[in-house]
C-alpha cells in the first residue's frame, strides 16, 4: 500500500462514530458517504477540487443523472472494481439502472468506511449484498500502485 493509501485509509477510520447528516463533512460532527469523501480528501490531499452543489436525498432517483460517477471519474482515476486495493473509493448503486448513489473507503480486503444512514459512519464487511451494488472504484491522486 503506498503512502498515500496508508493515510486515506488511517482517516476513514478515524471518521467512524461520527454521526449520519445529510450534506455534512464534519469528522466527529456529521457525514453522508460523499461527506466522508471529501473530508478524507481534504486531510489526505488539501483544498477540495470542487464543492458540490446543494443536493436533495433523492436527488439520484430524481435526476437519473450518474453525477457521483463523472465527478469521480474527473477527480480520481478510474480502476477495474476488481484491482481496488486499501484506500481506493467504492461507489455503489442501491438498484440495476440507477445512478450510483452511495460511495465508502475499501480499508482491508473486503471492508470498507462508509457513511450510512442510521448508522454514521462504520466500518463494515463488503459481503455478497455490497458487491453485487458494487458501480465503480477509484483511486485518489497520489496512490501509485
Amino acid at each position: 500500500m503506498t503512502g498515500v493509501r496508508e493515510a486515506v485509509v488511517a482517516e476513514a477510520r478515524a471518521w467512524i462514530g461520527t454521526p449520519y447528516r445529510h450534506q455534512a463533512s464534519l469528522r466527529g460532527a456529521g457525514a453522508d458517504c460523499l461527506g466522508l469523501l471529501r473530508g478524507v480528501w481534504r486531510a489526505v490531499l488539501g483544498p477540495e477540487p470542487e464543492v458540490p452543489p446543494p443536493y436533495t436525498r433523492d436527488w439520484a432517483e430524481a435526476s437519473r443523472v450518474d453525477a457521483f460517477a463523472a465527478a469521480a471519474a474527473r477527480h480520481l482515476r478510474p480502476l477495474e472494481p476488481a484491482a481496488a486495493q486499501p484506500g481506493d473509493v467504492l461507489l455503489f448503486r442501491w438498484r440495476d439502472g440507477l445512478p450510483a448513489k452511495h460511495a465508502g473507503i475499501l480499508t482491508a480486503p473486503g471492508r470498507f468506511v462508509h457513511a450510512y444512514e442510521g448508522s454514521g459512519v462504520v466500518e463494515s464487511p463488503l459481503v455478497p449484498a455490497w458487491r453485487r451494488r458494487l458501480a465503480g472504484a477509484y483511486a485518489f491522486p497520489g496512490a501509485d500502485d
